[in-house]
Formats: structure tokens, C-alpha cells, sequence
């Protein structure tokens, strides 16, 4: 984790190791630090090259919030709705560029815990136990009530102080108003396997994709049966023409 280097050691590692890394870069907030996967047994984002391969290129938002907090019970529903409508693939081709790291406000680990479990699993936390990070968190981005929730481009430049009311009077769209004034990378024109970029998808296509596999199936079956019940030769046509096998 580089921990006890200088900066200037760290970003000579970081060139090393191939990453282009910009000084003022929102990923930057993160290095030497450790980053929680939402999972059940919160699994460590504990390199840089991790942390840096979950924020690269996306609109991030820090979430400050506490669980006892009436205005972040409100909110949270409306936080988790947004997020999961751009990036669980039930409504998008593809998860928007976007990421998302909760920086909790409360006092009880348990409180803390209890909340997050609701939350999407794509979410980032920074450590309970990382008191220190999370005040300097706070600090940095001026946060002195909740809920409040910044918008970074991936140049760090921050879009929003507090989105709380752009997200909760517009939901989604909000996503795109974002970034066409980032300096996001288009990953549309790329194959689905390599790109997370946003594509709408709707409701029924589970259900529409069932079907069609079904009579695709259904198809297949009939021209095996035509094609067991027909002779090698076509009797009925009508130029009596030869031996020619059928296009089955």
C-alpha cells in the first residue's frame, strides 16, 4: 500500500506499475487508503491498483450519511433506486460509469452495519474503524449536516456539493446531465465485454428473450420432423425436377 512513502515515491511506484495517473484525479482521494466491498463478509479493497480499477473513468459520489438521521431515511430509498437503475443490468445493457463510496456518520458499528445490508452491493465504504479517513473526509468536502451526497468527475473536479436535491427531483437523468460535462470516456462503441457504459433496457426484455428462445426452439423442432417425414427427393414439384435434396 505504499504506506510511509512520499507522494512523489508513490506517483514514480504508480508509473511504474502503468498507471497514468493524474495528481488531481478523484481516484487519488483513495490511494493508501482501504475500501470495503458491500458483500457479506465486506471484502478489502486493499491495493491501489484495486481501488484505482474500481474508480477509473467514472462519476463518483460520496455519500455521507447516518442511519438515525430522518432526512438520510428519506433519502437513502430514493439514493438506492438511482444507483441500482444505472448500474444492475435488470434495466441497463451495461452499469453506467458511475461508483459510489459511503462515508458513514454513525457512532454504533451495528447502526452502521444495519444499513449498509439494504444498500446495493456495488456500493464502497470506507471502514467504521477508519475514523480519521472518514473526519477528513468530511473536512475536505465541508459536510457539516446529512445527508449529503458529492459529485466528482474523474478529474476530481468536484460537479456537485450536494446532489441530494438534484437526485431526489430527477432521479436518473441526473446520471446523463453529469456526464456530458465530465471528461468520461464513451465506452458505448465498445463490446459489451469490455464496457460499462449506460444502455437502456426494457422491463419485458427478460421475458421477451424467454420467448424468443422458446420458438426458436419450437422452430427447430418442426424442420427436424419435416426433414424426417420428407423423401430425399421432391415428388411435388412440379417440374418433376431430379434427386435434389431439400433445403432442410
Amino acid at each position: 500500500m505504499l504506506k510511509g512513502y512520499s507522494e512523489e515515491s508513490r506517483w514514480k511506484f504508480y508509473a511504474s506499475q502503468g498507471f497514468h495517473l493524474d495528481q488531481d484525479n478523484m481516484a487519488e482521494l483513495f490511494l493508501g487508503k482501504v475500501l470495503l466491498k458491500n458483500n457479506s463478509d465486506l471484502d478489502e479493497l486493499d491495493t491501489d491498483r484495486e481501488i484505482w480499477e474500481r474508480l477509473e473513468n467514472r462519476i463518483l459520489l460520496l455519500y455521507f450519511a447516518e442511519s438515525g438521521c430522518l432526512r438520510c431515511q428519506e433519502f437513502a430509498p430514493l439514493l438506492k433506486d438511482f444507483f441500482t437503475k444505472l448500474t444492475d443490468e435488470f434495466y441497463v445493457n451495461r452499469s453506467s460509469q458511475l461508483a459510489l463510496v459511503y462515508v458513514t456518520r454513525d457512532r454504533i458499528e451495528e447502526e452502521h452495519d444495519s444499513f449498509i445490508r439494504d444498500m446495493p452491493k456495488r456500493w464502497l465504504l470506507v471502514p467504521f474503524e477508519d475514523e480519521e479517513f472518514r473526519r477528513d473526509l468530511e473536512v475536505q468536502f465541508s459536510v457539516s449536516e446529512v445527508p449529503v451526497l458529492v459529485v466528482l468527475k474523474p478529474s476530481g473536479e468536484i460537479l456537485s456539493p450536494n446532489a441530494v436535491d438534484e437526485v431526489t427531483r430527477l432521479g436518473p437523468p441526473c446520471f446523463k446531465n453529469w456526464q456530458e460535462v465530465s471528461d468520461i470516456i464513451d465506452r458505448s462503441f465498445l463490446l459489451p465485454e469490455f464496457s460499462d457504459s449506460t444502455a437502456s433496457r426494457s422491463f419485458t426484455d427478460p421475458i421477451r428473450r424467454i420467448k424468443y428462445k422458446l420458438e426458436e426452439e419450437d422452430d427447430d423442432d418442426d424442420k427436424k420432423k419435416k426433414k424426417k417425414e420428407r423423401p430425399g427427393r421432391d415428388d411435388d414439384d412440379d417440374g418433376g425436377g431430379g434427386g435434389g435434396t431439400g433445403f432442410f
